[in-house]
């Protein structure tokens, strides 16, 4: 199986909302599963996948991983929560000798990376999904994250 149709597979397992696929053929053996809680206002966007022998972040690549991007969940609030669409260590910059995708109050585009997201040494590139400012990080560089875990608030331009 090449790593197009396993890509493929992944977005149709997430598009499908089941929770687990197995597929296997003649010395092959693939298991997708997924663990996405029903939520309201909740949008899933694909991210590119990077792949590194080093635990140190890569150029992405051409794979997905779904983004999970919450809405405002009371009327006071008016920024976006980004959230950690999988487990994994989040990184703010794309290796050690580079500077950060972001920072608390720098303008993102939609589309805009923010982090990496290493996840059995492939790192995920997380995007956002909507355009404005980030007004807060809240997770330390380096650090392992949990899946719908809060990452970002970016207030919405």
């Amino acid at each position: 199986m090449e790593l197009k149709e396993i890509q493929e597979l992944i977005k149709f397992v997430a598009k499908a909302g089941v929770a687990e696929v197995e597929l296997e053929t003649k010395g092959f053996k693939i298991v997708v599963k997924t663990q996405f809680k029903s939520q309201e206002n909740t949008v899933y966007v694909q991210a590119p996948v990077a792949t590194a022998p080093a635990p140190v972040p890569a150029a992405p690549a051409a794979a997905a991983a779904p983004l999970v991007v919450a809405a405002p969940s009371d009327e006071s609030s008016k920024y976006v929560t980004v959230k950690a669409p999988m487990v994994g260590t989040f990184y703010r910059r794309p290796s050690p000798d580079k500077p950060l995708f972001v920072n608390v109050g720098d303008e993102i585009k939609a589309g805009g990376v923010l982090c990496i997201i290493e996840a059995m040494k492939l790192f995920n590139e997380i995007e956002s999904e909507v355009s404005g400012r980030v007004v807060k990080i809240l997770v330390d560089d380096a650090s392992p994250v949990e899946f719908d875990q809060p990452l970002f608030l970016i207030d919405p331009a």
